[in-house]
């Protein structure tokens, strides 16, 4: 069988591709693992979708569906070849209701093109991953994405409340709706959000708005010390506040943006804060004021506060490259999402140092410390070589051992996809891997979506 011909016949030309450059421009995404479909098709309607999957079930043919490929964990690599199911083209804002508060969207839209939409129209979508030019929406829903906002108002699965789902026999799946509160049956929603393609294809997203914080603020503090500033946010917390964000970043993170991006941009000091308010406009103005007065006792290096929509964004640019900046210093960037307690947050920055010294990586820390949500990248030169390889894996070891006897995960954003299978196991009992594995067998007998993952 001819798979690029037989696709064509059933989906038409402009859907299919089968040369080589648009097979790499497939075979990956912002991980390391690259395996090259054998075709790619390029969905437009849900009806597509339907007849792709009930014909590669019917064949045994895998399919892999990927969003805008900005994952971190090879989430959206085509593992077992096959077949590249791209959502991009289904990038349509079907529509957006002030008087429902919700959006309704294909999975192609890019995140930060809906946030602005419905921003337009006095909306407010909360999840802010930090790649949200680039990501898509279908691909936040796949990894349950984050961002600094879910510190106040949760993660990607706190507002989808509807989903269209192609399930792997070509059946069409509808679930929830625009109601914002439902209780009927299981929580289908809730298996599908964050499933990183293995259950089905989602391919329509109903979306919770909020009213549109009429003000915002963000202080921006800088700190000797990292455990300065982790010692900072337990302050906050025990001041009685809960901000938007709180962000921080260490010493390695702050070198490297002074080097990429200028040193007069980068506040003084080898450890950063940012901290965001809003909600209406005297409660910031007094919020920004409290936590002025709280952190200045506290000796900071710096401390600068914007109380305009305007001034908060410069502040954040900063902290929105400092993957970019990270990645400009020449080294291999291997950043995992770990989560652990907020009460160990000074613990992992005196660990991620101890595991600094041991192994003579240099480490780079930052991130969501309101909710335990650390980014720790472990910065490692010539790591095509084996060796360096193999030094790489051994300080993860230890660190997801760590984290992990803390009660922590191993993933609070990304995934596991190809990145995290290899301590699955660790992360998980036996118990709650059978379940995911009877759970994709019930949906996917014929193991076609996503194959060669965690689960399978």
């Amino acid at each position: 069988m001819n798979l690029a011909t037989e696709l064509r016949g059933l989906l038409g030309d402009d859907a299919v591709a089968s040369d080589e450059p648009t097979r790499i421009a497939h075979a990956g995404d912002k991980w390391f693992a690259l395996h090259q479909p054998e075709v790619v098709v390029f969905a437009v309607t849900a009806e597509q979708v339907s007849k792709l999957l009930r014909f590669a079930s019917e064949n045994r043919i895998p399919v892999t569906a990927r969003g805008a490929g900005y994952g971190y964990v090879g989430g959206c690599v085509p593992a077992r070849g096959g077949i590249a199911l791209s959502l991009a083209r289904m990038n349509r804002i079907n529509e957006i209701s002030f008087d429902d508060a919700v959006a309704i969207v294909e999975p192609g839209v890019i995140t930060g093109e809906l946030q602005a939409a419905v921003r337009a129209r006095k909306l407010f979508y909360p999840p802010d991953p930090a790649s949200l030019h680039d990501c898509s929406i279908g691909g936040n829903v796949a990894t349950n994405a984050g961002g600094p906002r879910c510190l106040k108002y949760g993660v990607t699965r706190h507002y989808v409340i509807g989903l269209e789902v192609v399930l792997a026999n070509g059946d069409v799946l509808r679930t929830g709706g625009r109601v914002h509160k439902n209780k009927t049956g299981f929580d289908l929603i809730g298996l599908f959000v964050g499933s990183e393609g293995l259950l089905g294809v989602v391919t329509e997203i109903t979306l919770r708005l909020l009213p549109l914080p009429p003000a915002r603020a963000t202080l921006s503090a800088s700190f000797a010390t990292m455990s300065q500033a982790a010692a900072a946010v337990q302050a906050i917390f025990a001041a009685g506040f809960l901000p938007a964000s709180l962000e921080i970043a260490d010493q390695f993170t702050l070198e490297a943006a002074r080097h990429d991006r200028g040193a007069g941009v980068v506040p003084e000091g080898n450890a950063h804060m940012l901290v965001d308010v809003d909600g209406q406009p005297e409660a910031v103005r007094f919020e920004m004021a409290a936590l002025e007065k709280l952190l200045a006792a506290r000796n900071p290096n710096s401390l600068t506060i914007a109380m305009s929509e305007e001034g908060a964004e410069k502040l954040w640019a900063l902290r929105r490259e400092f993957s970019n900046s990270l990645r400009a210093t020449g080294l291999t960037k291997l950043n995992q999402d770990i989560v652990v307690p907020r009460s160990r947050l000074v613990d992992l920055v005196d660990f991620a140092a101890q595991l600094q010294a041991r192994h003579g990586f240099p480490i780079a820390t930052f991130g969501h410390a309101g909710d335990g949500n650390i980014h720790v990248n472990i910065m490692a030169a010539n790591y095509e070589d084996p060796a360096v390889h193999r030094r790489v894996e051994q300080a993860l070891d230890e660190l997801f051992a760590q984290v992990l006897a803390w009660d922590g995960v191993i993933t609070g954003e990304h995934g596991i996809g190809l990145a995290k299978k290899r301590w699955w196991p660790e992360a998980t009992t036996d118990v709650v891997r059978d379940l995911h594995a009877r759970l994709k067998q019930a949906l996917d007998p014929h193991d076609i979506l996503n194959p060669g993952k965690f689960v399978g």
